[in-house]
């Protein structure tokens, strides 16, 4: 199972205690205080890492805890700093505060970390209050309790490319012909539930695509798959809008163009400003250009926008999409 947002509770472990405690030994009369102070409790770590591609642990995890620091102890023995907890998540999410959902740190890459919840200091021994007015202290302080933080984490996919389209445009086929990926396929609307991730190589060139759900008129207001999975667009670089130009799908493929791109402006502005080229796809199934892939065809030529034609159940001109996906990747 995909999942792309979870509410997690992390809570830092406490500090130890500080001891009270003095020395008792043969020969020495007098002995001093020697309570010693508790170990730091342990901190949570979010860590990213690539082995994580969804944050399906945190469905069934929703609280997690560090160490306690151990209390000191009589001869100057420190307690025992706490283990802390690290937690591995998925590159591409997002830690917000819960409820108000206010960004306070991006994984934007692997190998990052970041401390969500730190962990008490520990306690004060007796031995540490020692002073020239009070030499036997008989006090200690108790440890600090840890930070204690609940928070959305947000799941947004890192591709270079994601696929723009229509639910039955032919994203799952595309992405099944260029890449490894294996997603479900079928002749029937929101077959892809959720979004799927395919390597593409070229030589010795590799990138990733994202085949994202369907989406529909609307979508931006929750219509269809709706938000959830707009959401995963934000971090492409480069939009793939694919359109069915079979002459058997409606709206036609200009009108589907627009609604498109009025769904992504009216989610977020800045994802129309995005590089992006259209594909038309199943031309197997047009026996001749009719006037509305002539109209499409046009308008991006009039606006300088790259367009190419293909047939992803046959693989007709796949070879010449890589080749513009590439020529994308390259550019930087």
């Amino acid at each position: 199972m995909f999942v792309d947002s979870a509410v997690v509770t992390f809570i830092a472990g406490k500090g130890g205690d500080g001891c009270v405690s003095f020395r008792r030994e043969k020969y020495i009369p007098k002995g001093g205080p020697d309570g010693a102070g508790g170990g730091n409790g342990g901190s949570v770590i979010l860590i990213s890492k690539k082995s994580n591609n969804s944050l399906m642990d945190f469905k069934y995890r929703s609280i997690i805890k560090a160490e306690k620091g151990k209390p000191g102890s009589g001869s100057n023995k420190i307690g025992r700093r706490g283990k802390d907890e690290i937690v591995v998540v998925p590159p591409g999410t997002v830690v917000k505060t819960y409820p108000d959902e206010k960004p306070v740190f991006d994984f934007s890459k692997e190998g990052m970390e970041f401390i969500v919840a730190k962990g008490g200091k520990g306690g004060r021994g007796n031995a540490s209050f020692k002073s020239s007015v009070n030499r036997a202290p008989k006090f200690a302080r108790s440890g600090e309790e840890g930070e204690t933080i609940k928070v959305i984490l947000e799941l947004k996919l890192i591709a270079f490319a994601g696929l723009v389209g229509l639910p039955n445009a032919g994203k799952s086929t595309l992405i099944s012909k260029i890449s490894g990926a294996k997603p479900k396929i079928a002749a029937y609307p929101f077959t892809t539930l959720t979004p799927n991730l395919g390597v593409v190589y070229k030589g010795y060139d590799s990138l990733v695509v994202a085949d994202i759900p369907g989406i529909i008129e609307g979508a931006h207001k929750g219509e269809g798959m709706g938000i959830d999975f707009l959401k995963h667009i934000e971090r492409n670089r480069v939009l793939i809008f694919l359109l069915d130009v079979s002459g058997y799908a409606q709206p036609g493929p200009l009108k589907t163009f627009e609604i498109l791109r009025d769904e992504l402006k009216s989610y977020k502005t800045n994802l129309t400003r995005k590089r992006y080229f259209v594909v038309g796809n199943k031309i197997d199934l047009l026996e001749k250009k009719d006037g509305e892939v002539k109209e499409l065809e046009d308008y991006c030529a009039r606006e300088g926008i790259p367009y190419i034609e293909i047939s992803a159940l046959k693989g007709i001109n796949l070879e010449k999409f890589k080749e513009l996906l590439f020529e994308l990747y390259h550019e930087g």
